[in-house]
């Protein structure tokens, strides 16, 4: 099963996405199966966080994409925005830094996660966790 949908890169854009994401999960994911209680909340976390990482890659008049592809191993998800000329990576911000952690919670709550350039011009950011 797919998700696919566009969203403005501003933080309205980015929550709006992230609410579609949790209102097409809902139906998918069984709320009495423990695994899948979990799966619900790391995946709004993880949606959240990918789709917040995508305002640093804004570009004016271009929007972002989010993309998630469930089956019954796994759910993937895919951010793709329109800057491709920095891709990002996990860092460890000083302790006394307000931002720069997005990242490190996507790689602990994902089973695999990584960047790729996007054609023409982006990239996509990427998580996966497992059912």
């Amino acid at each position: 099963m797919t998700f696919n949908t566009l969203f403005p890169t501003t933080r309205h854009g980015a929550r709006t996405a992230r609410l579609a994401a949790e209102h097409w999960l809902a139906p998918h994911l069984s709320l009495d199966d423990p695994r899948d209680d979990d799966l619900t909340t790391t995946a709004a976390i993880l949606v959240a966080e990918l789709c917040a990482n995508a305002l640093h890659g804004r570009v004016r008049g271009r929007g972002a994409r989010l993309v998630l592809l469930l089956d019954t191993a796994e759910l993937r998800i895919e951010v793709t925005d329109a800057r491709g000329d920095r891709l990002p990576t996990a860092q460890r911000p000083g302790s006394s830094s307000e931002s720069g952690r997005g990242l490190l919670l996507v790689e602990s709550l994902s089973d695999d996660w990584g960047v790729r350039p996007h054609h023409p011009g982006g990239k996509t950011v990427w998580a996966v966790c497992r059912r």
